[in-house]
């Protein structure tokens, strides 16, 4: 990957649910060849596991795959995992790990902007929530009889 041959080598296995069946392979398919465009990652091996039904589902299935890639640095595996949130990572070899502070602060800005995109939503959300509950209330209370009425 790179002229002095300082890449590390991973393990990861990406799972995915859906329907139908073959649009899971074809996902899966798909994600490994981004995954191979990434700049500064290669896969190397790759296995992809049959759909099955998951238990209890009429037509729900998952499927997983199983990825060998080598990677450049730590700040590029860290886009990775938060960009494809492996279900498993396993560093399979590495001639030695060095990190640079560069590639630290790229980690961590990886991290801190993926936080703040989930902390954005889940704000929106509770937001919406919260909308939705007095919109709830009002619609409860336009179609309930007025006890002021009864006699």
């Amino acid at each position: 990957m790179n002229s002095e041959n300082k890449s590390i080598q991973v393990s990861i296995i990406l799972e995915i649910a859906g329907r139908p069946p073959e649009h899971l392979t074809k996902t899966l398919n798909g994600i490994i060849g981004e995954i191979n465009t990434e700049k500064g990652t290669k896969v190397i091996n790759q296995k992809i596991h049959e759909p099955v039904l998951i238990p209890g589902q009429k037509d729900f299935y998952s499927s997983f795959t199983e990825l060998e890639i080598e990677i450049e640095n730590l700040e590029i595996l860290s886009q990775l995992v938060l960009k494809y949130m492996p279900s498993h990572l396993e560093i399979i070899s590495a001639n030695s790990i060095s990190i640079k502070p560069s590639e630290i602060t790229g980690m961590f800005g990886n991290i801190i902007k993926k936080m703040h995109t989930y902390d954005e939503t889940a704000r929106i959300i509770q937001t919406k929530r919260v909308q939705l509950e007095k919109e709830l209330k009002e619609l409860k209370e336009k179609s309930l009889p007025s006890t002021s009425n009864i006699q």
